[in-house]
Parts: structure tokens; sequence; C-alpha cells
């Protein structure tokens, strides 16, 4: 089932493996298992932005790269197969090249479709995680699977079911889950390395109190919405992630089954993060009307030339029709 992996790893010495400009924790464990997976063979991990310090708490983040490797033989692209999640690679003229030159192959969980513009072969199966996907690859093809690898696998998984509780969760991923626990993976100390990097200083907690303040409701509060515009994310998201700070808290309000964390930047990007509540899966059409996509409880989407205001315009007009199909 899987021996497009395998096809596509023959004869080649090196292997760049590349993670979309939003790397999340499911992007990051899914590159760092493939580096322990993939021991015979050169790895590199690359990144187009920095790894957010969130995030540091994988003990391997620290291998990821924002120097890409046009040597590779090969390009592993990780837990996307959109084309506007790659547009920092596709933007730059040598990268793009390499991309339409060099074999390509595409490993995603997601349910939207795949428009990635250059040449490639996939693996794309709806999965909770993408490096949910990986274990099943890596067990098929009998890969070993070291403790490190486990242990990014299961941290992988753990980002984005958070914490097995999201409802993409299935019986298969607690079973997996199992044999990543014999395998090494240890989640009592993967959970204690992550709440250690959670951990967030005064000026962040008075940050997040200013964020809560600026929480707007539409749609007799079904729709949570907040503006975190430049001068925030310039001053405090190498610190803390602002969509991390707020969008669990949006969630959590009392009637909210849509949540959005909308970032303005100076050259007319808008980056909007969703969460959904249980009873409104939602998050991935309301991504998809922006030209995003995710998953069903949480997702995203990148606009340009557009403003805050105009986008909680349009979630008013679009999310009361797709929550008609689940309420």
């Amino acid at each position: 089932m899987y021996n497009v992996f395998n096809e596509f790893l023959k004869d080649k010495k090196k292997i760049c493996v590349i993670q979309a400009e939003n790397p999340d924790g499911d992007s990051l464990g899914s590159a760092i298992a493939l580096d322990y997976l993939l021991g015979d063979k050169e790895v590199s991990l690359y990144c187009p932005v920095d790894i957010p310090k969130y995030l540091r708490y994988f003990s391997d983040w620290s291998r990821v790269t924002n120097e890409f490797d046009f040597k590779a033989d090969g390009y592993i692209v990780v837990d996307t197969a959109a084309n506007i999640l790659l547009s920092k690679l596709l933007d730059d003229t040598a990268i793009r090249n390499r991309l339409f030159s060099a074999p390509v192959l595409v490993i995603d969980h997601h349910e939207t479709e795949d428009d990635l513009s250059f040449p490639h072969e996939s693996i794309i199966e709806v999965r909770c995680a993408c490096a949910e996907l990986i274990y099943r690859i890596a067990k098929e093809l009998k890969y070993e699977i070291s403790k490190e690898a486990a242990e990014a696998i299961f941290q992988g998984i753990l980002s984005d079911t958070l914490g097995f509780t999201s409802s993409s969760m299935t019986a298969e991923t607690f079973e997996i889950a199992a044999e990543l626990t014999k395998l090494g993976a240890d989640v009592s100390i993967l959970e204690d390395r992550r709440r250690e990097f959670m951990k967030k200083s005064p000026r962040i907690l008075d940050y997040k109190a200013d964020l809560i303040r600026r929480i707007e409701y539409s749609l007799d509060g079904k729709l949570a919405t907040v503006h975190i515009p430049w001068d925030d994310i310039r001053e405090y998201s190498d610190e803390y992630n602002p969509n991390v700070l707020i969008l669990e808290e949006m969630r959590l309000v009392e009637g909210v089954k849509v949540a959005v964390a909308v970032k303005t930047y100076p050259d007319g990007k808008v980056t909007g993060k969703i969460r959904c509540s249980s009873d409104a899966p939602v998050a991935e059409k309301v991504a998809g009307y922006f030209g995003g996509g995710g998953h069903k409880m949480a997702a995203g989407f990148r606009t340009y030339d557009t403003t805050y205001e105009e986008v909680v315009n349009e979630l008013v007009k679009i999310v009361p029709e797709l929550l008609k199909d689940v309420e």
C-alpha cells in the first residue's frame, strides 16, 4: 500500500524533509521521525520560518533549519498538500525551480484537496495526524522505529489530537499509542517537557488578559473572533504564539461554536486560525472559504489585501450556513 515510499527513496542518498510555513507539533514530529527512520540516508530538515519557541519542547527541534538544501536527491513534504502553505518556498525562484525539477513526495493526512503546483508523488490518507500516517508507513514497510522516532511520532499525534481528545481520534490511534509506548515513548515525560515550555512570563500572562478583553462575539455568541495586529506579532510572537494563547479560551466560551484568531501583516497578508466546538465540526469548511484547509475541528487560512473587519463580515455571512448542516 505504501510502496511508493520505498520506490521514491530508491537510489537516493540525500533527502530534504520540508515543513510548511506554519509549522506545528504534527509537522515537526513528522519531520523529526523521518530523520530517524531514514538512518541510512543523509537527511536535512527544512522549514521556511524559525521553529516557534512554544514547539521547542521537541528535543530535536534544532535539527530543523531554514537553509534550503539544493543538493538533495529528493524532497519529502510533510503535513500539507496545499500550495498556499508553501508560498514562501514557491515565491523563491531558486527553490521553486528545484521543486519543479527534482523528485518530490508529499505525505499528508488532511481531507483538503491536493492543489500543489509542482510535480510530485503522494501518500495522502485521512488520519488524525501526519505522524500517525508516518507510523503506519514505517510499520508496514518494516522500518526500525527507534525510541527517538517513537517519541517524535507520539508528540506529533498528541499535538494534532489536542492530547487524544479530538473527534479525529480512532481506536487504531490508541492502539498505535500503545505500540509507541512499548517502543519507549513515555507520555508522562513528553507531557512534562511540553508543560515546561508552556510556562508563561508575567508579561505574556498580561498580554493574554488583554487578548481576552479584545474578543468580539457575533451571531448571538456563536462566533468569537479576535484581531492580532502586526504590532502584537512583532512584540510577542517570538516569546509565545498569540494564537496558542487565546484560541482554546475562545473555543471554551459558553455558546461559542466557531472561534477565529486573525493576524494582519503590513504586507497585506491576513491569516486565520480556527477552532470549533465538538458539536460544530466546520473548521475545515470555514477555512476552505478563504482558500485554506485543515481538520473539522481545527483549520487555518491565508489571504491577502483584506482587513480584519472584512474577514469578520465574511465569517458572519458563511458561518450560519455551515452551522445549519450540523445543528
